[in-house]
């Protein structure tokens, strides 16, 4: 008599349980290489992190260099910071890799690294750390910043409500412009201290007229007069009390040709019975402050930072802030 054979609903249940077996090993399989494979992306990530920060670190050493040899040469034949010093001229985007290579004939498995970047005179805006000075807001500084408001197409209240918040950031309070429509209660809780332009959303101030000042303003640690060998014509006219935009391009053209070397050189551009007392309270020809901006392109990744620099008395060149420039680029 022969043995029956196994039912059909036992060879059912050991072939489903074979089949769970399998799905469980692959899907702990592959949480494994998805887990491996994460590791070495975040690894590569921060390894192009941190090569991309030291890489930029020793692009702003050298930028800090070119300002202080141009210190030393301007103290040595008595120039002006302008447009045609070699601080100016921005760096094209170079292949890093080609210049770090000891044998420049074995490149090719080196990463396809670039840089670029350039120096810009931050004194070439208007600075709002001048709107106040000891807790005070300075009305002569105020008209600058309503003036200029004017020639880009903001109202001017948008100057009265940047002073009032300013001051209130400072822990003085309201300005006391009770008059101004802008004017701040100084019962509120003051906002907090912007530290760079990019800050000034803090302050309540309506982002289209922001957006429109932006090119035109900057906020230094500290007060600062506006260069005009190379400010802008719409941050001339501003700064320089009853000068127009003609006579703001004027100058821009007269320093293209020749850079201005002493104040006294713009008073005959300007007329009007300008003296250099009057110019001297929110113009020069040279400049403290200046802000490095550094992109390293590696592989498919971009990596951009910007920094703001200070030119002291002794020649050193001092970094004052440093930034990572978040844009989405691929």
């Amino acid at each position: 008599m022969t043995t029956p054979s196994s039912p059909p609903r036992q060879r059912g249940a050991a072939l489903l349980t074979a089949m769970i077996i399998v799905t469980i090993v692959a899907t702990l399989a592959t949480g494994m290489v998805w887990q491996q494979w994460h590791s070495i992306e975040v690894e590569a990530a921060e390894r192009e992190r941190s090569q991309s920060h030291w890489i930029l670190s020793g692009a702003l050493d050298w930028a800090r260099l070119i300002l202080r040899e141009d210190a030393r040469d301007n103290s040595r034949n008595g120039n002006s910071d302008n447009l045609g010093e070699p601080w100016a001229v921005p760096l094209a985007e170079a292949r890093l890799s080609t210049f770090l290579a000891a044998d420049r004939d074995n490149t090719d498995e080196a990463p396809d690294a670039f840089l670029s970047g350039t120096i810009t005179d931050a004194q070439s805006r208007y600075n709002l750390a001048n709107l106040v000075v000891d807790g005070k807001v300075v009305p002569e500084q105020k008209a600058i910043l309503q003036r200029l408001c004017d020639i880009v197409g903001v109202v001017p209240t948008v100057a009265d409500q940047l002073a009032d918040a300013l001051k209130l950031a400072s822990g003085q309070g309201s300005s006391g412009d009770t008059g101004s429509a802008a004017s701040i209660d100084s019962t509120i809780d003051p906002p907090v201290a912007p530290v760079s332009e990019d800050d000034l959303a803090w302050l309540g101030v309506d982002p289209t007229a922001l957006e429109k000042l932006r090119p035109f303003v900057t906020l230094l640690p500290k007060p600062t007069k506006v260069n005009l060998n190379t400010a802008p014509k719409e941050v001339i006219a501003a700064v320089v009390k009853g000068a127009d935009l003609v006579t703001a391009d004027r100058i821009v053209h007269l320093r293209e040709r020749t850079p201005l070397k002493k104040l006294e050189e713009a008073i005959a551009v300007f007329g009007n019975g300008l003296t250099f007392a009057d110019l001297d309270l929110s113009a020069s020809v040279y400049s403290d402050f200046f802000e490095v901006y550094g992109a390293l392109r590696l592989e498919n990744r971009l990596f951009e930072e910007r920094s703001l620099v200070q030119r002291l008395p002794n020649l050193q060149v001092v970094p004052v802030r440093r930034e990572r420039v978040h844009v989405p680029h691929a």
